[in-house]
């Protein structure tokens, strides 16, 4: 029997044996190592892989709160040691990795941040100060996660799309992106833009609202989003948040989030 349907076993169950928990450790061992993953794109589309959220939550399930130190969680769900990963800097300063989780090389992590289970970190990304990759987000190669900006978690309901950065991105600071959003390759996302599932965006490049696809928002390729608002149709003394579109990533722009190598 594959490790798939052996998850979906022990999801099933509310009492675990000895080889369920090493079922788990198995399944865990293989998300740390990026070779399972709570989404994949296939065909030029990501897909969400629900049977590994569903082997998270049976290890919540199967696990016994335990202290760390002067912490309590979950004994199937330590802290993650890192040590062995190519040129990975984890910079001192109250910063956490969780068991279950990818990192991948070349990384920079600066204090404080975290990592929840199930996320994916691509080579050559940075989190900065105070930013989360929340449950199963999964962030691309040589991305930018800047100071105090969250990548929501996701595990139920279990039909939801984790929230995924392409290769590329830069996303400023305070920024907030939940609810399965797709930020595709190259896009840069300006500080303190918050972007969730019911959130409209306009491309004032193409004069028209961004269409779900499949129910799912995805900010297009090079897009340049910034804050902004529109009115309320039927009370234009108000407005309500907007997102926009003011520009297709130029040279210009690249030059003004270009990462500095010299720093990693």
């Amino acid at each position: 029997m594959d490790l798939k349907l052996k998850i979906l076993k022990i999801y099933e169950k509310n009492k675990f044996s000895a080889n369920d928990k090493e079922i788990f450790l198995e399944f865990r061992s293989l998300l740390n190592k990026g070779e399972i993953r709570a989404a994949n794109k296939e065909d030029g589309r990501w897909v969400t892989n629900n049977w590994v959220k569903k082997g998270i939550i049976a290890g919540f399930k199967m696990g016994n709160i335990v202290r760390y130190g002067n912490f309590y969680d979950k004994d199937t769900f330590p802290l993650q040691d890192i040590a062995g990963k190519k040129n990975v800097r984890f910079v001192p300063g109250g910063s956490a990795i969780r068991e279950g989780s990818f990192i991948g090389n070349d990384v920079i992590l600066m204090p404080p941040m975290y990592i929840n289970v199930g996320a994916f970190v691509d080579s050559g990304s940075m989190i900065d100060s105070h930013a989360l990759v929340g449950t199963c987000a999964q962030v691309g190669k040589n991305v930018h996660l800047s100071a105090a900006s969250q990548l929501g978690g996701v595990l139920e309901p279990i039909s939801s799309n984790p929230v995924i950065i392409e290769d590329n991105v830069f996303i400023g600071g305070n920024c907030g992106i939940y609810e399965g959003i797709i930020v595709e390759e190259n896009a840069i996302i300006a500080a303190g833009v918050t972007i969730t599932a019911g959130t409209p965006i306009f491309d004032a490049v193409n004069n028209k609202f961004l269409c779900k696809v499949n129910n799912i928002t995805i900010i297009p390729k090079k897009a340049v989003v910034v804050p902004g608002s529109r009115k309320f149709k039927n009370n234009p003394d108000f407005s309500v948040y907007c997102p926009i579109i003011i520009k297709y990533r130029d040279k210009m722009t690249d030059r003004s989030v270009l990462l500095e190598e010299l720093l990693r």
